[in-house]
């Protein structure tokens, strides 16, 4: 199915008009995000009005960097994805991270032609059958740069298609406004090392609004037990001595409001 295909049939079952991007539009509604979290669900929605399956943001990985979770601000790749990666040690064999220290122009790289590419471990065999499982197919990437200068990219990864013109200069606009109110929310990423993935953002949200776990895991779909890793964690990625002391810490560095 083409790329205008894909997007016609998301903007049929489920997407209103007035949702789809037009414009400046995104400008002000990008400038009214207020945490991180609110970040994560604009970027969900735009990820899914573009036909894509997940993001990534982050900040340009230096060549000694071993772990792109260390480079990463946000996103909603699968954790699994994420920890694989970085176990294998792939961030040495990313063909789009060398072009992102090498270009400021959107780029498209798919999966096929990456793995065509030498000079991999046999080990990438098992991430690329987990991208494919994923329908992860191609990554379209974005290069940015916040007001001080700093370098970092938008990746929207999914199915194999051509991005039409007008849809790419749509996405390389949002991405740089998304990048820089990332920055002026708090440039978490520049001030600690700390990295909150999305399930750990959507529990501290959920406990500072009352909830126990049990009401957690029933809002998410998760179970208790996973509801209370997901918040033991986060409370010690926080350095902190309870949930509460979390929440409290969360909102100072804006994760969440």
């Amino acid at each position: 199915m083409s790329w205008n295909a894909r997007m016609q049939d998301t903007m049929t079952t489920g997407m209103t008009d007035v949702e789809l991007p037009r414009g400046g539009d995104f400008a002000s509604e990008i400038a009214r995000l207020e945490t991180q979290f609110d970040i994560i669900r604009y970027m969900r929605r735009i990820t899914h009005i573009f036909g894509f399956k997940t993001f990534l943001i982050c900040s340009i990985p230096p060549i000694d960097m071993e772990r792109l979770s260390a480079a990463t601000v946000i996103s909603n790749m699968p954790a699994e994805l994420l920890n694989k990666y970085d176990s294998l040690s792939m961030l040495r064999f990313s063909t789009g991270v060398r072009r992102l220290r090498e270009t400021t122009t959107p780029f498209q790289i798919t999966l096929e032609d990456w793995e065509s590419e030498g000079g991999k471990p046999d080990s990438a065999a098992d991430y690329i059958v987990m991208l494919r499982e994923n329908g992860i197919y191609q990554a379209n990437y974005f290069p940015v740069h916040d007001a001080e200068g700093g370098r970092g990219a938008v990746i929207l990864m999914g199915p194999e298609g051509d991005l039409p013109m007008t849809a790419a200069m749509e996405l390389q606009m949002i991405a740089i406004h998304v990048y820089n109110r990332l920055a002026e929310i708090g440039s978490v990423w520049k001030s600690s090392s700390t990295t909150l993935s999305e399930r750990e953002i959507q529990c501290l949200s959920w406990t500072a609004a009352g909830k126990t776990s049990a009401e957690i895991a029933g809002i998410l779909g998760l179970s208790e037990h996973t509801v209370n890793h997901y918040l033991n964690h986060v409370t010690k990625k926080l350095d902190a001595v309870n949930r509460t002391q979390a929440v409290v810490k969360a909102m100072k560095k804006g994760y969440i409001s």
